[in-house]
């Protein structure tokens, strides 16, 4: 574990976040798209970026995998792991929002604490929770990775949905039932449910 150590001093700047605000014409807000691996998560949020960019809105795009590779690459699925993967996010996410971007998080996120955390420490006026639904059968149906069977089969450990719990969001700001929305229908409904601009 890492010392903390009282020598650290925050250094206050001159720009703030509605300076980077107005001078973007948007909001810098964090899309935090949860769900189960399979439900759609990352297809939605490629699919939004690019739809934003062509809104002329500067994004950035956070997926669970990528960060895996490098940022978080050495944490595991333990609780206390999958926890601290969250935490770090939510750090990031809050100087992404504060540099005026708009943040879209694909991560599977299965605990409603963790998720709570990251809404405070961005801030509620400036998070959306947007639970990407589709029950475990249609996740099994779309795993082109075979990562259920290979759970199934004790291959992976702490797997959510099968070794480890999804704790559904209870009031998300949007719910997009990948059972019943295509991919651009689901980009649809983000672009007219959340105000982008400043």
């Amino acid at each position: 574990m890492v010392k903390k150590t009282n020598n650290i001093f925050f250094s206050k700047g001159k720009v703030n976040y509605n300076d980077r605000c107005k001078l973007l014409k948007q909001r810098g807000i964090v899309l935090w798209l949860t769900g189960l691996s399979g439900s759609g998560k990352s297809t939605i949020a490629i699919e939004l970026e690019k739809k934003l960019i062509e809104l002329n809105k500067i994004s950035y795009r956070l997926d669970g995998d990528n960060i895996r590779t490098g940022l978080n690459s050495d944490l595991g699925f333990s609780k206390q792991d999958r926890d601290e993967n969250i935490r770090r996010i939510a750090e990031i996410c809050t100087l992404f929002k504060d540099a005026g971007i708009i943040t879209l998080v694909s991560f599977i996120s299965p605990f409603k604490k963790m998720r709570e955390y990251a809404k405070n420490k961005v801030g509620k006026n400036n998070f959306y929770e947007i639970y990407v639904k589709a029950d475990l059968e249609t996740c099994k149906t779309r795993d082109t990775k075979g990562l259920y069977e290979k759970a199934k089969k004790n291959e992976i450990e702490n797997f959510t949905g099968i070794t480890s719990k999804y704790e559904e969001p209870e009031n998300p700001d949007l719910i997009l039932d990948t059972t019943l929305l295509t991919v651009d229908e689901a980009v649809k409904k983000i672009i007219e449910s959340i105000n982008f601009d400043y």
